[in-house]
């Protein structure tokens, strides 16, 4: 029988399937990606079409780049490598007017880059099943949210009051502080 989960822990799950969500749509355009490179050599292939899709590609994998490092904060892991090979590779015809070996590198690169975008993905994954069994899972820290998973509004406003009194404190005895000192002495010397 599965186990209900909270309205917490629903929008956990919810928000890591729509991590996933990013991360299969951005290795399908970088499926795409490849595709196009290799679609550009074959006889009859209609390359000024190949070159127009290939660099709505490359367009929309920069973009889709930038929201998921933003999104997935620490659990993106997806190669650095990754958008130099986007930027590189400025046309179709660029990538086959190199050499051989370049282009064998490109598609090295291409494969390595493939690789982590799938571990990304996998590792999304079994957050997401992990939180649907009802364990506690943490989503990847982004800059929009603090280290640790932040204070609460109750804890902040303690921790203020503290400050402000201890400051008062160290004010008072600052400028009292010798006063105090010799009544204290007075009553108890």
């Amino acid at each position: 029988m599965a186990r209900k989960l909270s309205k917490k822990q629903q929008q956990l799950v919810d928000k890591i399937e729509q991590n996933c969500q990013m991360v299969r749509e951005f290795m399908n355009d970088w499926l795409m990606f490849n595709q196009l490179v290799s679609a550009y050599v074959k006889p009859n292939a209609n390359k000024a079409e190949l070159e127009n899709h290939f660099l709505k590609v490359k367009s929309k994998l920069a973009r889709q780049h930038r929201v998921l490092k933003d999104h997935l904060g620490s659990d993106f892991q997806i190669d650095g490598n990754t958008m130099n090979i986007v930027s590189g590779a400025t046309s179709l015809e660029a990538i086959h007017a190199q050499s051989e070996v370049s282009v064998k590198k490109l598609q090295n690169e291409w494969h390595r880059a493939f690789i982590s975008i799938n571990e990304t993905l996998g590792s999304l994954e079994d957050k997401k099943a992990r939180a649907m069994r009802g364990e506690k899972v943490a989503l990847g820290i982004t800059a929009d949210q603090p280290m640790g998973g932040g204070m609460s509004p109750g804890m902040k406003k303690g921790m203020i009051v503290a400050v402000v009194v201890v400051v008062v404190l160290v004010v008072v005895f600052v400028l009292f502080g010798d006063a105090y000192m010799s009544a204290f002495q007075d009553l108890f010397g």
